[in-house]
């Protein structure tokens, strides 16, 4: 866990095309500019050309990592592309995605969304066989699984590893002739297909990587489900029993584009139905407006506006341009991180009584010091309104969260943390009325943050994973010396 990590973070995104006679390179590209709100760490493209597989991946953002010189070298018409923001395995260039393999049968690069539950098991017994690695991510444990199978084709040979590997995934495989892609039995982490120009396939995380290319939606992976296209076609194997849909519910909270589709629904209208749900529960009768933190604060705030008959306004001003940095700041620059993010409005906020509605409160220090923001920009009254539950519980599939005792929903009542971020009143959208907005069922989501029940069993190892590689190197270096 990075200890500067107070809001949360995606794991990553992927991608993969298959397009035989065009640049698949380049619809890889704009499929992952597409989805860089997943993940702005690292990005990466793997491509087949002419019996071989080039990868080439780099620290930073999509625009930063692809250029016309390295895209006009990636050429074929199958390719695989990632972007990351890293949970197991720490944020330098060795763990940077895809990830290429050229041992045992098959050559293939993999590119992961999601985290392994027993990723550290089964990296210590396969170590133990001799097998070797080279980063300190539990993407690669999927590899080498996949590459030490005795099957007799890579397509049973990922039916293998899906038998072994537990926890959230949503991955991609390059191959010499075809693309791959399976869904973790639970489908915790989104995957959907669609179609490109009749015969061309495209997977990726989020429906909005698809219309960014012009491909026309089919449907989600289903979970256990893998889809192989090749020359033949595409086909669809129910490669693991399915255990139930367990969709990450912060998909439709806050980490899809408002544009994407999931389940049906549209992002901006259930997080609209969102703020709906949250006037009526929690209304602020004598507020003079509503804002929202943008942009995943938008839609909420748009809702709550139409249901209180609040005026909406815009009460600050997002610095578009802050994307994460390897420069790391001092304190007092760290001190000052909300206000490089965002700018309050003073015309709009001071003298007023205002509702600022936000998606989540994680540590509540981003939270309080907006507050204090808002406050000196002039603000009489600030009453806070969240679109989602308390965060009570820590994630362990995919998403970069604090652990839980370093959430403030597991240690303080409402009242307390309305206290501690200095507003004025403090309301949190109910579990049903988070539902409802959605219009789901709630035994087709992972609710583990809010309620703790895990869709499968959680061991101590697993809560330790995010950095238990580096410390194993650490300890090897240590012994060498």
């Amino acid at each position: 866990m990075n200890p500067l990590v107070s809001e949360i973070n995606e794991e990553c995104g992927v991608t993969g095309i298959y397009a035989p006679g065009e640049e698949a390179s380049r619809l890889a590209y704009f499929s992952l500019f597409a989805l860089q709100h997943r993940g702005q760490e690292s990005a990466g493209i793997a491509v087949w050309d002419e019996g071989r597989i080039i990868v080439h991946k780099d620290m930073g953002l999509v625009t930063q990592v692809f250029n016309e010189e390295v895209l006009s070298k990636l050429k074929g018409g199958l390719a695989i592309g990632h972007t990351r923001y890293s949970t197991t395995g720490s944020s330098i260039l060795r763990n940077v995605q895809p990830i290429y393999n050229e041992e045992g049968k098959w050559s293939f690069a993999i590119a992961h969304n999601g985290d392994l539950i027993n990723a550290a098991d089964l990296r210590c017994k396969m170590e133990s066989e001799g097998v070797t690695f080279e980063t300190t991510n539990d993407s690669e444990v999927i590899a080498k699984v996949i590459a030490t199978s005795g099957a007799s084709t890579i397509e049973d040979a990922v039916t293998e590893a899906m038998t072994q590997v537990k926890g959230a995934y949503s991955v991609v495989i390059l191959t010499e002739d075809k693309l791959i892609a399976i869904r973790d039995p639970y489908g915790i982490r989104p995957l959907c297909i669609g179609r490109l120009n009749g015969d061309h396939f495209v997977v990726a995380s989020e429906t909005c990587a698809l219309n960014v290319i012009g491909a026309s939606y089919m449907r989600e992976v289903e979970p256990g489900e893998m889809i192989i296209v090749d020359n033949k076609g595409l086909r669809e194997v129910q490669a693991h029993p399915m255990q139930r849909h367990a969709l990450c519910i912060f998909e439709f909270i806050y980490f899809a584009r408002p544009d994407s589709l999931m389940y049906g629904k549209t992002l901006h209208e259930a997080r609209r139905r969102m703020g709906h749900e949250l006037a009526r529960e929690h209304p602020a009768p004598k507020a003079h407006i509503v804002f929202p933190i943008p942009d995943t604060g938008t839609p909420a705030a748009i809702g709550f506006a139409e249901a209180s008959r609040t005026p909406y306004a815009e009460g600050v001003i997002k610095n578009r341009y802050i994307h994460r940095t390897f420069i790391q700041p001092d304190q007092r620059m760290r001190d000052l991180g909300v206000r490089m993010k965002f700018t309050p409005l003073k015309e709009s906020l001071a003298g007023r009584r205002v509702v600022m509605v936000d998606d989540s409160i994680v540590r509540g220090t981003t939270t309080g010091g907006r507050v204090k923001m808002i406050r000196d920009a002039g603000a009489i009254e600030v009453h806070v309104r969240i679109a989602s539950p308390p965060l009570q519980f820590p994630c362990f599939y995919g998403i970069d969260m604090a652990a839980q005792n370093e959430l403030i929903a597991s240690k303080l009542s409402v009242e307390e943390i309305r206290d501690y971020i200095g507003a004025d009143s403090l309301g949190y959208l109910s579990l049903p009325g988070l539902i409802r907005a959605i219009g789901v069922k709630k035994e087709n989501f992972c609710r583990a943050c809010f309620d703790g029940k895990y869709p499968s069993p959680i061991s101590d190892a697993a809560k330790l994973q995010k950095c238990v590689f580096e410390r194993a190197a650490n300890k090897e270096v240590g012994a060498n010396r």
